[in-house]
């Protein structure tokens, strides 16, 4: 007959490809379950304000029309929910395009049973594919993929479900999708009612009502529990795929018959009956393996020997895991369910269970295994060597001796025999034609010539000559060799990975965690027999693979990779130990270096040499570095390993998990230590810097201590890693400024294997480099402080006390390094841009919008044109319109000096990457070299490095892009000559503020001004200056016409404008000059 398998047997490969689908999209769904967008949960009463009302649960669909009024009611509502969809689009794209694998799944399998049925498959029905064995396991395999397919989508097996996110998911392919499938996705998508919560009530006709909605044809279903009823023997907790347990009890409670079936079962005294022989097995088995785990017990002959007993204790090894990990697991049972608590509790108490007995079996049972394996993998790559060279010796063995009996060849005492000569040349032959390709004939025929040897030896008295006893002997023992060998068979090791799989332990496993972990913290060499577990259980991936490798589908190298990837994901998970405990020595190390032991100086007196020793420190100091260093050989002890399809390097696994935990703990202090009280007075910021800077300063030398211990580049490491932190820390924070925010699983900053975490918010700032820069932004507030330019100082109105200066850049450079100043000074571009926007939003809403302020500024445009002329009443007209345009200038005034401030703060920190830098710059600039061409990139590609080190000018940055805007100089020039009489002028300070009541701070106010007018067209800026120069041209002809004797403050104000101007843009004096005399 056709085997069922065989790629030209069409119903063999149709079922087979279906399975292998739904094995591939149970990955998918796993998979993606780990990169659901948290905003969906709605945690957060931040996201619960802004999204609330475009993210919908089930209730939706009950009335779809009223929720997507509410939506086209309120235009920013539509605008939130077009940035939510571009956000999240991809993600949820790959989850419906899951969601409809799903569906299509069941409506494939229920295509080819309906195939079987109508014949379309020539001489197989449902009945003759049940009766082969590969087509019985497929039609099984089958039904369970499609109901644990449809268990995902709406349980929370995959940890990840939320009713808000299929919904969404649903609403957003069908804007954008036309598939004739969405009707059916949604009503698969509905709610069902169930939770997986403790203590939760199964709703009514649960799953049957839910399997309903995608049913699958009910005569299958019917045949293959019947199947299953014959052939299978089940247990009370049972593993249904990939280590998802499911506890019979629970799950059959509302089926009669099945719940009748089971309760025999259940049944206390057989309870205990079964848990008391699974103590007494496990107690046995754990002897046994550890007898054959000594040294030189499990020798290839004693293998070959015992082949049927070491399966036999393997599979009771194995069995008694299996039963005690399923059964004594808290996740198979529901703590508010009475009957469930008391037969755990029996179970526990029979089995005499306890945790760490039960790992040690796990872990000698996987070393027991792998020896076995290992050592059958070597007796079979050499078997027909070893074969042959057996045959060879006993062959030539018999020849030399009819050599002996021929007379020829001298041998003590031994007289001519010719039939013994001839009989022992044809054993010879005989031997040689063995024939290994035949091994049943060949082990039958071996077992006749051992027989004839005996024989011979017996009937032909050669007892009495010890040479030729020898020769027989050996002859046999060849023989018995090539017997042994010859039932060494592939067989062997396919039983050994059917009775090891620990597929059901996927899961459970985690539940040992934290044994292994304090195992290793303990013994770090238990390293080495962890590696044998971790191998068992990669043998878990055959489940999802086997199927899929036999369909030679294409989908057969992600599923692997995913898989592969989780397994290792756990093994750096329980490695992890080792970085941590290595830490946790480092600290205390760190802390005995800089508070206890005394630097010695480079001279000493030898009276004192007995107070510099410090023994007692220092050999807590030797004792702790010892011990990092025995974490280290502990791991690298464990052997380059290919987990799945991904080869683990311990030396890699040890870099990565220190990494981590250093990740861990700066991230941390990052967070803690820049968190601050906005009515602090004075602010925390100096202090909360310069002890964050300490702590960042141990870290850095414990990095620097044990970097020669571990054998790693700690000083690549720490930069690295810091870097990676606070560049991902400013992505974070300059999400909230972006329509499309870059998610963790597209940043090119977060890791997987070493993530960087995150923490919950503490104030409007998302992570501790906004809090940072908004603490800068609120102590150097120009409403409540004075920048002075000369002193780089910012002192408060009031009380003229100093506020902070450009120490505080310094403090930040030493404490974040330039890292955290490039972070900082990324996230002043953003604000500035936002705060740009909102200006020419407030532009457009106040001034092009405001009849009356057009009227007036057109009115003034036409009484100061041509703007080379003289004003005539100057005083009036530009009075008037400030007075009529009044009510503008609150709001204007502070988006310019928000803006200002930025610009001051980004100078700042540009001065202080340069000033670190300053070798590098005057290397970098040779006026001797020539100037790149046009086409060369490079100017391009090194702007962003010369940003890097402070050499640019921030005030030359184009922030936005703009359009034409009418007024607009004129407007910028009101506003100035507006705020002039608010300000005086000092001659050692400049301008500054003439009332603290009414703030204006100068510096802010010009580089606000400065920064506006970059953003557009040069001709707006100098019509600017042309309006300043008519202002005070106008202004000193009519104060010389009145003869007034000083000149009036607002043109000093003008004029210092204009100093100010040029000395900022550093464009040539005889700007502001051709300003004032057009």
């Amino acid at each position: 007959m056709l085997d069922f398998l065989a790629e030209n047997n069409l119903c063999g490969q149709a079922i087979l490809r279906i399975v292998s689908c739904g094995n591939a999209i149970i990955a998918e769904l796993l998979r993606l379950s780990e990169f659901i967008p948290a905003v969906f949960r709605l945690k957060d009463r931040a996201d619960q304000q802004k999204y609330g009302d475009i993210i919908f649960d089930f209730s939706y669909f009950k009335g779809p029309e009223l929720w997507e009024s509410k939506l086209e009611a309120k235009p920013e509502l539509q605008d939130l929910d077009e940035e939510f969809r571009e956000n999240n689009i991809e993600i949820v794209t790959r989850f419906y395009l899951a969601f409809q694998s799903v569906h299509k799944y069941i409506v494939d399998l229920n295509r080819y049973l309906d195939d079987l049925n109508e014949g379309v498959y020539i001489q197989q029905t449902l009945e003759t594919v049940l009766l082969n064995e590969d087509g019985k396991q497929l039609l099984v395999i089958s039904l369970l993929i499609s109901s644990a397919l449809l268990d995902f989508c709406i349980s929370n097996t995959c940890g990840w479900f939320d009713p808000s996110f299929p919904v969404w998911t649903w609403l957003s392919a069908a804007r954008s999708s036309a598939d004739s499938n969405m009707d059916d996705i949604c009503k698969l998508l509905r709610s069902t009612g169930y939770s997986s919560q403790p203590g939760a009530k199964r709703p009514p006709n649960y799953p049957e009502s839910y399997f309903q909605r995608v049913p699958v044809n009910e005569t299958f279903i019917s045949m293959v529990i019947g199947r299953l009823r014959s052939d299978d023997i089940y247990n009370q907790v049972i593993s249904i795929y990939m280590g998802i347990t499911v506890n019979l009890a629970d799950a059959w409670e509302p089926y009669k018959a099945a719940k009748t079936a089971l309760n025999n079962t259940l049944d206390l005294s057989n309870v205990k009956e079964q848990a008391s022989r699974y103590a007494t097995v496990s107690e046995r088995v754990r002897v046994q393996v550890q007898q054959f785990l000594k040294e030189g017990y499990l020798r290839e002959e004693m293998v070959l020997d015992n082949i049927p007993r070491l399966l036999n204790c393997l599979r009771d090894c194995n069995v008694a895991i299996r039963w005690l990990m399923l059964h004594t697991a808290d996740s198979a049972y529901d703590p508010n369910n009475k009957r469930l608590r008391q037969i755990k509790d029996q179970i526990l108490t029979d089995s005499k269970y306890n945790p760490k007995i039960l790992f040690q079996l796990l872990l000698d049972t996987a070393q027991f295994e792998f020896i076995l394996k290992e050592m059958f993998k070597q007796m079979l790559s050499e078997k027909q060597a070893k074969w042959e060279h057996y045959k060879k010796e006993g062959s030539e063995r018999m020849t030399e001796l009819a050599d002996v009996f021929s007379g020829v060849k001298p041998l003590t005492r031994v007289e001519k025999n010719e039939n013994l000569q001839a009989w022992f040349r044809e054993i010879s032959k005989q031997i040689l034609s063995l024939n290994y390709d035949d091994s049943t004939a060949a082990g039958r025929k071996t077992v006749q010539l051992i027989q004839a040897l005996e024989e011979v030896q017996e009937f032909h008295q050669l007892e009495s000559n010890l040479q030729v006893c020898q020769f027989l002997a050996d002859t046999r023992k060849f023989l018995h060799q090539m017997i042994r060998t010859i039932n060494i068979k592939e067989e062997v090791l396919i039983t050994m990975q059917i009775v090891g799989d620990l597929s059901f332990a996927w899961q459970l496993i985690d539940s040992f965690t934290s044994i292994m972990q304090e195992s290793i913290r303990v013994n770090p060499s238990m390293v080495t027999k962890l590696r044998a577990t971790f191998l068992k259980l990669a043998s878990a991936l055959d489940l999802p693979l086997l199927r899929i490798n036999q369909a030679n589908s294409p989908d057969l190298l992600s599923v692997s990779q995913y898989y592969s990837g989780e397994l290792v994901s756990y093994v750096r998970k329980v490695l992890q130990i080792i970085p941590e405990s290595m830490f946790t020595s480092l600290l205390k190390i760190i802390k005995l270096q800089t508070h206890d032991i005394i630097e010695v100086p480079t001279r000493l007196d030898k009276d004192k040499l007995r107070d510099y020793a410090q023994l007692a420190p220092r050999y807590e100091v030797a004792k702790l570095t010892h011990a990092i260093s025995i974490f280290t050989e502990g791991i690298l002890m464990m052997k380059t390993t290919l987990v799945g399809i991904i080869k683990v390097d311990p030396k890699q696994l040890l870099e990565d998990g220190i990494r981590k935990e250093l990740v861990k703990r700066v991230a941390f202090a990052l967070h803690r230590g820049l968190i601050f009280n906005p009515r602090a007075k004075p602010s925390e910021l100096m202090p909360k810097l310069k002890e964050l800077g300490a702590t960042m300063d141990g870290f850095h030398r414990s990095f620097e201590y044990i970097q020669d211990y571990v054998n790693i580049y700690g000083l690549k490491i720490w930069q690295e890693e810091v870097s990676r932190i606070i560049n991902y820390n400013v992505e974070q924070e300059c999400n909230n400024f972006l329509r499309t925010k870059i998610q963790d699983w597209q940043s090119m900053y977060q890791s997987t294997h070493i993530p960087i975490p995150k923490f919950t918010p503490v104030d409007e700032s998302v992570t501790f480099i906004g809090r940072l820069c908004r603490e800068i932004l609120r102590i150097t507030d120009p409403k409540m402080t004075c920048h002075i330019d000369q002193l780089n100082t910012w002192y408060d109105m009031k009380t003229h006390q100093e506020v902070t200066s450009s120490r505080l850049f310094s403090e930040i450079q030493t404490t974040l390094g330039t890292f955290g100043l490039n972070g900082l000074d990324r996230l002043l571009c953003f604000m500035i841009v936002k705060e740009l926007q909102n200006f020419l939003s407030m532009f457009q809403k106040i001034i092009l919008r405001d009849r009356t302020v057009q009227e007036t500024l057109k009115t003034l445009m036409n009484a100061v044109s041509p703007l080379k002329s003289i004003v005539a009443n100057s005083n009036k007209i530009y009075f008037s319109a400030i007075a009529k345009t009044q009510k503008i200038w609150t709001a204007y005034l502070e988006a310019i000096m928000k803006v200002g401030q930025m610009q001051i703060l980004r100078q700042q920190i540009a001065n202080e990457l340069n000033y670190s830098l300053l070798v590098l710059e005057t290397h970098l600039w040779d006026p001797s070299l020539p100037y790149p061409k046009e086409d060369n990139t490079l100017l391009y590609e090194i702007t962003a490095y010369l940003e890097a080190a402070g050499i640019h000018n921030p005030l030359n940055k184009i922030y936005i892009t703009t359009k034409r805007l009418p007024y607009f100089p004129v407007v910028n020039f009101l506003f100035l000559i507006a705020q002039l009489p608010k300000l005086q002028y000092n001659k050692n300070l400049g301008m500054v503020c003439r009332k603290a009541a009414d703030p204006v701070d100068w510096p802010p106010l010009v580089l606000g001004l400065l920064t506006l007018l970059k953003q557009f067209h040069s001709r707006y800026t100098e019509q600017f200056l042309a309006l300043i120069g008519q202002f005070i041209r106008s202004t000193v002809e009519q104060c010389t016409s009145q003869k007034m004797p000083e000149m009036p403050a607002d043109v000093v104000g003008a004029l210092l404008f204009l100093e100010d101007y040029v000395r900022y843009t550093k464009l040539p004096r005889r700007v502001s000059s051709r300003a004032r005399t057009i």
